[in-house]
């Protein structure tokens, strides 16, 4: 079973005896376990508790790997990380966005893991290039309009949000999130930076109000009639329509438009995994990364995330399903990290707080 600590009280347990074979979840042939010893895996987790802890609970009792969790925000745990250094107890990083995993592999916090399962499994956008950090569930982040003051079809890409005609119309996070980051990151990689600069100042001219709040608040000021277009990320859409009364209220006032459909495609991006680059248990980081990229655990990751897999092939949850299939931007998702210093500079330069 896992077990769950507070960044603030941390209680791990260090180096296990002996490192053995995992089932893979009935996808390999016959059962591959042999004696696993005492091995114990240090997760750090910026997901929370409830999105990652059955799973590996799971692990365990398909393995006899035990694994002890830190659960905190992602820069928390990026800054530990550092701070520790080589004599961190943590084996594996799991995190949101691939502009965070990028910082943390540059920060030297990652280490390659060579796996045939992990790259035949997950396409080459949604991995590192140097195969140090791993997607796991993909999310894209799309427009919403109100679906009774924004005609269907009046704002179709990205490029729209700039357009003077939608000024004091727009709600979006504020350029400290990495979401967003990410999204600039991506447009920067597709149009240069001068083009990406002056669509941030068009965005900026056209929000509504003052960024603030999460993207759950972007989508609830448009159902309140703050404004009119929001920007959010679909797990977040997702999580609304399955929740209290007044978020499905609010999820059913939008309407989900996917961007970018004739051309580069809706942004996407990914929470993921890498091993810690001061871990020796490379076998067993790699079992569990593999078993966390099965057909079953794909599956249950992304009904309870409303998340989309990574792996190609895995039906999504019914929620999702219902939005319709979409084009999805195939950029490789190392970009966003690399473009990430540039895109904060952009945006500040064009004013969006």
């Amino acid at each position: 079973m896992s077990r769950i600590f507070p960044l603030a009280a941390l209680a791990l347990a260090t180096a296990g005896l002996g490192l053995a074979g995992c089932s893979d979840n009935a996808e390999q042939n016959g059962d591959t376990t042999a004696d696993q010893g005492t091995t114990t895996l240090n997760v750090y987790s910026a997901r929370k508790e409830d999105l990652i802890a059955p799973l590996l609970d799971r692990f365990t009792d398909e393995t006899g790997i035990e694994v002890q969790l830190l659960t905190a925000k992602a820069g928390a745990l990026l800054s530990r990380l550092e701070s520790e250094g080589r004599n961190t107890p943590a084996d594996l990083l799991i995190t949101v966005d691939a502009g965070n995993l990028q910082r943390a592999k540059e920060a030297g916090v990652f280490q390659a893991i060579d796996s045939a399962t992990l790259t035949d499994r997950i396409p080459a956008n949604l991995r590192d290039v140097d195969n140090q950090w791993f997607g796991l569930s993909q999310r894209a982040r799309v427009i919403f309009t109100h679906k009774e003051n924004v005609e269907e079809g009046a704002i179709t890409s990205y490029a729209d949000l700039a357009d003077p005609k939608f000024k004091g119309k727009i709600c979006i996070r504020s350029s400290d999130n990495v979401y967003n980051q990410s999204l600039v990151a991506s447009l920067i990689a597709e149009h240069g930076e001068e083009w990406t600069e002056e669509w941030a100042k068009g965005l900026v001219a056209n929000m509504a109000r003052k960024p603030q709040g999460g993207d759950r608040d972007q989508i609830r000021a448009v159902a309140a009639g703050e404004c009119d277009i929001a920007v959010a990320n679909t797990y977040y859409y997702g999580a609304m329509q399955n929740g209290s009364d007044t978020d499905r209220e609010a999820a059913d006032a939008v309407r989900l438009v996917w961007p970018n459909q004739d051309d580069r495609g809706a942004h996407v991006n990914v929470s993921g995994a890498g091993m810690v680059a001061a871990s020796d248990k490379t076998e067993a980081v790699t079992q569990l990364l593999e078993f966390l990229t099965t057909e079953a655990s794909q599956e249950w990751y992304a009904q309870v995330n409303n998340e989309f897999p990574v792996r190609p092939g895995v039906p999504a949850a019914e929620t999702l399903a219902q939005w319709g299939e979409f084009k999805a931007d195939d950029l490789n998702l190392s970009k966003l990290g690399e473009l990430n210093p540039a895109a904060v500079k952009l945006m500040d330069r064009a004013g969006w707080q």
